[in-house]
């Protein structure tokens, strides 16, 4: 028997110095978990729940005691599991979405049919395959981008995509200037996007004509497509009809990107809504005057957009104006109020409209110049190529 209580005595030293508490019980472990109490340090290894959960709490805390490794435990995943809770879901943050009616329906639909084909695998049923990649086609300012993100989220929400990130990427981001770059360069934003959705904004423009690094962009993207069908998922966006030409443009495009999405313009009432919450979201309101004059605004940008009416970016940007007007107008106030400092006055809302007019013409202008300096440019390279048919035709820099 002192051979016994010696050798536990041992024990018991070992652990407390290991651990800073009492060792275990002497006591023989139930294998049936009746009536005998867990030892502290297996708490703490197993989590509350005992899981991964509870075990990663303790990275930082070696050396703690059991009670306040316990603690820490806690405080850690309280936080987290309530942010959790708090933090609404994809379908949720798509409903709150201001107008995009028939996109939330699509968006449902095309969930609903993903969720039901993982069921019916789940079952030992066969599931027809489903495309997951998708066309965006809209004028700029509808959302198009706010939808992908929220997409990706319920993606990873119903167990589709293992990260359930965006990456954002334009022609830029993908093609490179010297020869054998843009695939590397491709395949850098397909690795940052596998688990997620890599989202092409202007993809049209990787499809120019004549020599261009844009197409080996093209047939990069395709093959990882092709051999990540599982977590991996491409959305091209940009305007209609360019979407259709670039779409039909390529036989490769064309059979993996069969679901299309049209993004309409936003309503005057939707416009005014969007302005609502910006005002809401950063305290500021509008006077009844105010309020007034800027419905006005909103239904004269409305009636008189051209084809660079931007929708939503547009009202953004016409509030960032009036915000600016007003706190010029607010620090020459001495001590203002706090009703002064966020109430928006009709001379605020003037004051911007005349500098969103006056910036229009000169917008355009730069625009003009822009488009004639391009087709300047494909005369002269159409006029140097002509003499030399077996030249090869002007492209990027190799």
């Amino acid at each position: 028997m002192s051979e016994r209580k010696s050798i536990q005595d041992i024990m018991s030293e070992v652990l407390d110095d290991f651990y800073g508490t009492p060792g275990p019980s002497p006591e023989p472990k139930d294998p049936a978990g009746s009536g005998s109490e867990t030892p502290a340090h297996a708490d703490e290894t197993a989590g509350t729940d005992g899981g991964a959960d509870g075990a990663a709490d303790l990275n930082g805390g070696a050396g703690d005691s059991a009670g306040s490794a316990e603690e820490t435990g806690s405080a850690k995943a309280a936080p987290e599991s309530e942010a959790a809770a708090d933090e609404p879901s994809g379908m949720e943050q798509l409903d709150e979405l201001i107008g995009l009616t028939t996109i939330k329906e699509d968006v449902r639909e095309l969930v609903n049919l993903v969720k039901m084909q993982k069921l019916r695998e789940e079952q030992g049923l066969k599931s027809a395959p489903v495309s997951l990649h998708l066309v965006f086609s809209g004028n700029p300012g509808t959302g198009k981008t706010t939808v992908a993100r929220i997409l990706a989220k319920i993606y990873k929400e119903i167990g589709v995509l293992s990260g359930g990130q965006l990456v954002e990427v334009d022609r830029s981001g993908l093609v490179a200037g010297y020869i054998g770059q843009t695939a590397i360069k491709t395949q850098e934003k397909i690795q940052e996007a596998m688990g997620g959705i890599l989202f092409i904004d202007e993809a049209y423009t990787l499809a120019k004509e004549g020599s261009d690094f844009g197409q080996e962009a093209i047939d990069t993207i395709l093959k990882a497509m092709e051999d990540n069908r599982k977590d991996f998922v491409v959305i091209v966006a940009g305007y209609t009809d360019l979407m259709e030409d670039f779409i039909g443009s390529n036989p490769g495009l064309k059979s993996r990107f069969n679901k299309y999405m049209e993004f309409p313009d936003y309503t005057v009432e939707e416009l005014m809504a969007i302005f609502d919450l910006n005002c809401k979201k950063y305290d500021y309101e509008l006077s009844e005057e105010a309020g007034k004059t800027v419905q006005e605004a909103i239904e004269t940008m409305a009636q008189e957009k051209g084809e660079n009416f931007a929708n939503a970016r547009e009202v953004r940007n016409f509030f960032e104006t009036i915000i600016t007007d007003q706190a010029c107008r607010i620090a020459e106030i001495e001590s203002p109020t706090a009703e002064q400092i966020k109430t928006i006055l009709p001379e605020d809302v003037l004051k911007g409209l005349k500098k969103s007019e006056e910036a229009e013409p000169a917008e355009d202008a730069e625009e003009e110049a822009a488009e004639e300096a391009a087709e300047e440019a494909a005369e002269d390279a159409e006029e140097t190529a002509e003499p030399a048919e077996d030249a090869e035709p002007a492209g990027e820099t190799e």
